[in-house]
Parts: C-alpha cells; sequence; structure tokens
C-alpha cells in the first residue's frame, strides 16, 4: 500500500502564489506518472498536471504558462508551483500517483484564491 500526504494548501489573493507538495510512502515499487487533479464545487475532477517517470510533463490548457510541475525522485515526492492564481483556480487539489499497475490518491488540500 501507498500512502500520499499533502501540503501546502491555503488561502492566497489572486495573482498570489502557492506550491504544493505531495510525498508518497509505504509500499512503493516503481512511481511511474505523477499528477495534480483538482475538483472545485459542482464540477468533475480534472488534470491539471501530470509528470512521467521520464520528467516529460502535460499541463490543461487553463494553467500553462502559470503552473509547473515537478519531481524529487530521491524522496518519491510531486511538487506543484501555482504562480499568478486566479479566483477560477479555487478547488480541492489532489495529487494522484502510479506506483506498479496501481493508482494512489492523497487525500486532497484546499487551494482557495480570492479576488
Amino acid at each position: 500500500q501507498v500512502q500520499l500526504v499533502e501540503s501546502g494548501g491555503g488561502l492566497v489573493q489572486s495573482g498570489g502564489s502557492l506550491r504544493l507538495s505531495c510525498r508518497a510512502s509505504g509500499s512503493i515499487f516503481t512511481i511511474y506518472d505523477m499528477g495534480w487533479y483538482r475538483q472545485a464545487p459542482g464540477k468533475q475532477r480534472e488534470l491539471v498536471a501530470v509528470i512521467t517517470r521520464g520528467a516529460s510533463t502535460n499541463y490543461a490548457d487553463s494553467v500553462k504558462g502559470r503552473f509547473t510541475i515537478s519531481r524529487d525522485y530521491a524522496k518519491n515526492t510531486v511538487y506543484l508551483q501555482m504562480n499568478s492564481l486566479k479566483p477560477e483556480d479555487t478547488a480541492v487539489y489532489y495529487c494522484k500517483v502510479r506506483s506498479g499497475a496501481s493508482d494512489y490518491w492523497g487525500q486532497g488540500t484546499q487551494v482557495t484564491v480570492s479576488s
């Protein structure tokens, strides 16, 4: 079993920045993709950014140029640097990790951007 612990959410004004972290621990096999998703009230969960084992990245169009995903292989940790935040970025952010043949989700961290 893999446990994911997220941190870094909070309340920030429009235009501000936050950095999310998600560390994987437990019975970790090879970690492949690591990613961030978000879910706003009344909306479906959506992909924000993903980084592969080979460090290729992919972003939602809505965050391109503002968010940066990165990972620390030694620490089994994925980060999401969020700059120029907008009120529409307000959501619960979840990390997802693929380890072996299974996907694991974090508990979610709230990000609130005030206008």
